[in-house]
């Protein structure tokens, strides 16, 4: 019996969208596309994802590779990209209706910075849920088996009782390997709500 539905954040509950982001400040197109390609670069997201890296740090290496002009708008965004990740459609009420229908717990798993964590309040849709674990809080990310463990161990689930839902296959696969059921979310609220009212009526 399903007993606790866990949640990604990005692509999942919120669109994480960093051409959008960028838009919201730059409206010329090749500044816009260097700074979202320079800004959300891999190489210093997935540090910060680790917490191994500062928010001052990623904006002292990403300005080395931006021209001056851009300075002041490259941290305006960077520093703002919180507030411009619009929820998932479909999503809010997903979460509302399965607590309210079905009394399960609901919990949010996700590779995501300190930044992110220090204003998880400020994120309307955060406070409907019942507990998270960010990966900079602990340094260990998604797909690693041990950020599973520490949440499960963290609020008392068992494995059995508890899905996992992600839009990336193999984070999904690693939750499966723990015996926490598994959904690959595919931006469709409508069909992910199908399968809970199957799964947990």
């Amino acid at each position: 019996m399903i007993k606790n539905v866990i949640f990604d954040y990005g692509q999942v509950l919120v669109h994480f969208v960093p051409e959008y982001m960028v838009r919201q400040y730059v409206s010329d197109d090749n500044d816009a596309r260097m700074l979202t390609e320079i800004i959300f670069d891999r190489l210093y997201w997935d540090k910060l994802d680790e917490g191994t890296i500062t928010n001052e740090q990623t904006v002292s290496e990403f300005k080395k590779r931006i021209p001056k002009r851009l300075w002041e708008v490259s941290e305006k965004i960077f520093y703002n990209w919180i507030y411009n990740i619009p929820e998932m459609e479909g999503m809010s009420e997903l979460v509302s209706y399965i607590k309210e229908k079905y009394g399960v717990k609901t919990y949010l798993l996700s590779n995501i910075s300190h930044y992110f964590a220090d204003h998880a309040d400020e994120m309307p849709i955060l406070p409907k849920l019942d507990g998270y674990v960010f990966s900079a809080r602990i340094g260990i990310t998604k797909p690693n088996p041990a950020i599973y463990e520490h949440l499960l161990k963290t609020y008392g689930l068992e494995p059995s009782e508890c899905i996992f839902i992600d839009d990336r296959a193999e984070n999904v696969d690693a939750a499966r390997s723990l015996s926490i059921h598994g959904y690959v979310f595919d931006g469709k609220a409508s069909a992910l709500k199908a399968h809970l009212d199957s799964i947990l009526k």
